[in-house]
């Protein structure tokens, strides 16, 4: 035996029994009897009260080392046990076998500690009872959040029996330690038994009342004088039992609530139950699930009123006696009440806290840790881990306040109670009043310039939101503003906010839905300065710089697109375009460059080829004069068709119009090029700046000059 304190040692035999010894006085102390086979291995545990026997009949059996009780036999069907192995510091067990090896965790991590109002913290380690004093950290010793405290360790005492369980009561006067059946309180200071019993679980209630569960069928409630005063039998099984305002009964299916006074059935809630926590005031109370918590409100008055008016109880309960408030889908590990606030840590080592249904995370802890208490005086939470190590983080008092009353409408005692928050927390404090829909309020707390931003833009107040942009001079901040002042309709600052974002394609929209050629003119040089030349080629386009639309396509070496523009926008470019595509050409693929056709040597490649011509020379002198934007309504209504299909009808409408000298409607016809056998037609055509036709278009004749005017149909 490793623990020191009982000269033991335990053996095992061919006899199917281990034996437990007392190498002093070389007697046996205990038989453990139960294997059907020779017992190969034994050992006792270093950490826990557990002895291990293994056999040949393939089981390994758990005995308490105290009471020498069997309380558990393990069975994996890997044939004959031969060894046990076990590391100090640890809860693993190795068992070898047979057939091979197995690694077991046995007990629980969880620490038993407990603290009480005042910082005090009592735990067990093993049989022995230490205790630590928080107050014992002076003032000048600053403790940065997460960092082990420097405690000094006292031994406060024994106990007659190994604890599972061990509680402060309420006014932290008694502490209760619950174990093998049996529970013992002792005084907090002097560590005295003020009274014992039979016990598998124990709970105090919130004036120091308390009770235990003695089975699945029957549960005591004791007085302040530690005096039996009520035995309940529940009509069903009691697999735990939980303290607080109420008495709480629960099966795995549902929990039953029962008042201390009488032990009469309150309310029947159907979930299955892992933990309950009520606040302070017994208003609040948390129930703990597999995968979720839920936060429900104690209706004390309406209970109260039930019952004194005599009303009957069904096996539900008082309906009304809960209301459900919230629902979040965490799973927790410990959790407390701090006024009305719910602090707790989950299953991804999160330390959170909960007002009013939004949860805030103070923390991410590194390991598994526990929840011990709140000291409001220092503002910090404790929490211990597995090897009885204590840490604290801040979580200030006035903060949980300050979310509680405006919980509760209260906003006067609010506003009063915030200037006592520090400056650094109010960011919290504004994202806790946005997720209450009180954004103009976070807006006025918020001190982090990009959370402001997000607020001011949400809020649609633009010049809070530009002050602040002005302020980071963020090209993102600048674009999303833009874009909000441009969506509202503020386009002065919608361009001012594009151009410190130097968001080209913002402008390109916002110039040409204005129709300002100045602004498109100023846009082709900042986007050819960057590099931009889709925006710049579409500036050109749009301002009818073709020339240069053309000359920006050469030089992003685009040459194919070059000469496809120039046929059907500029075509007496297109023999100067369709040399540089050879020449380009020429050093990839010869043969293709070969079959390029120029056409000033094949015009009859290109349909319509002098009638392009002709109608680009009349077109280039109005191609800068842009029409008002105000008119786009007249020409959107015009037909929409191209100077070439508007020449074509208008020479069709000719020949149906123009009689020949004997009279006839007919007219000889005309090539497909557009010229007489002797000579070519001048064709002019007046057009708009967009490029539609205007209605007015001359046409010089071979012989004798004529003038016609074409109307378009509406």
């Amino acid at each position: 035996f490793t623990g020191g304190d009982r000269p033991y040692l335990i053996t095992g035999s061919d006899d199917q029994t281990a034996k437990v010894w007392d190498y002093q006085t070389k007697s046996c102390v205990q038989t453990l009897e139960g294997h059907a086979h020779n017992v190969s291995a034994v050992c006792f545990h270093p950490e826990l009260p557990i002895i291990l026997t293994g056999s040949e009949d393939g089981t390994v059996r758990l005995w308490h080392s105290t009471t020498y009780r069997l309380e558990n036999t393990l069975n994996y069907g890997l044939e004959r046990v031969w060894a046990l192995g076990y590391m100090k510091g640890s809860r693993r067990v190795v068992i070898g076998y047979d057939e091979g090896t197995i690694m077991i965790k046995i007990g629980r991590e969880v620490p038993v500690a407990s603290m009480d109002s005042s910082g005090k913290i009592i735990w067990s380690k093993h049989n022995e009872i230490q205790t630590v004093n928080i107050k014992t950290i002076g003032a000048d010793n600053e403790i940065a959040d997460g960092e082990r405290l420097p405690l000094v360790v006292k031994e406060l005492g024994t106990c007659d029996l190994y604890p599972q369980s061990l509680r402060h009561n309420p006014n932290g006067r008694f502490v209760v330690v619950c174990g093998d059946g049996e529970y013992i309180i002792y005084t907090a200071l002097a560590w005295r038994n003020r009274s014992f019993g039979s016990a598998l679980e124990f709970v105090w209630s919130l004036d120091g009342e308390y009770a235990v569960r003695e089975s699945t069928s029957r549960i005591k409630i004791y007085s302040k004088n530690f005096q039996e005063r009520k035995s309940i039998r529940p009509p069903f099984s009691a697999e735990r039992i939980f303290g607080g305002v109420l008495l709480a009964m629960c099966t795995n299916d549902f929990i039953c609530f029962h008042d201390w006074a009488e032990g009469r059935m309150i309310r029947r809630i159907d979930v299955n139950v892992k933990n309950l926590y009520w606040a302070d005031s017994g208003d609040l109370v948390t129930i703990a699930s597999d995968t979720s918590f839920y936060i429900l409100k104690y209706n004390r008055d309406v209970v109260s009123s039930h019952l004194d008016g005599g009303g009957s109880v069904g096996e539900e309960g008082v309906e009304d006696a809960f209301e459900l408030l919230h629902e979040i889908n965490e799973r927790i590990r410990t959790g407390l009440w701090v006024g009305d606030c719910f602090i707790y840590n989950n299953s991804s080592s999160r330390l959170n806290y909960c007002v009013g249904g939004e949860v805030t995370t103070l923390f991410h802890l590194d390991r598994q840790m526990y929840l011990l208490g709140y000291l409001a005086n220092q503002s910090r939470v404790y929490l211990i881990d597995k090897q009885f190590n204590v840490v604290g983080y801040t979580l200030l008092l006035t903060m949980i306040e300050y979310k509680t009353l405006v919980m509760r409408g209260d906003f006067d005692r609010a506003n009063a109670l915030l200037p006592s928050i520090p400056k650094e927390q109010h960011d919290s404090v504004a994202r806790f009043l946005e997720s209450r829909g009180m954004l103009e309020e976070a807006l006025e707390i918020a001190t982090d310039s990009n959370y402001r931003f997000d607020l001011a833009v949400q809020l649609g107040r633009l010049e809070v939101a530009k002050a602040i942009a002005i302020e980071a001079q963020s090209e993102s901040k600048w674009r999303q503003l833009g874009e909000l002042a441009m969506s509202t309709g503020k386009l002065d600052m919608a361009e001012e906010c594009l151009l410190h974002a130097m968001d080209l394609s913002g402008l390109l929209l916002l110039y040409s839905s204005l129709g300002d050629a100045e602004g498109l003119t100023k846009l082709t040089s900042m986007a050819k300065e960057q590099g931009k030349n889709n925006v710049a080629f579409l500036c050109f386009f749009m301002l009818g710089k073709l020339e240069e639309c053309l000359q920006l396509l050469i030089e992003s070496n685009r040459i194919p697109e070059a000469a496809l523009m120039s046929r059907s926008y500029l075509p007496s470019k297109v023999p100067e375009i369709v040399t540089l595509w050879k020449k380009d050409l020429q050093k990839v693929n010869p043969k293709a460059a070969e079959s390029l056709a120029d056409p000033n040597e094949y015009p009859n490649l290109f349909e319509d080829w002098q009638i392009a011509l002709n109608v680009e020379a009349n077109v280039a002198p109005k191609r800068g004069i842009y029409a008002p934007a105000k008119e786009y309504i007249i020409h959107a209504e015009r037909p929409n068709e191209t100077l070439v299909e508007a020449f074509k009808n208008m020479r069709i409408h000719q020949e149906e119009v123009l009689p020949d000298e004997n009279g006839d409607d007919t007219h000889e016809a005309i090539e497909e090029n557009g010229v007489e056998e002797s000579q070519e037609d001048a064709v002019e055509v007046d057009v708009e700046a967009d490029g539609s036709t205007d209605g007015t278009v001359l046409v010089n004749g071979n012989d004798t000059e004529e003038q016609w005017v074409l109307t378009p149909d509406q």
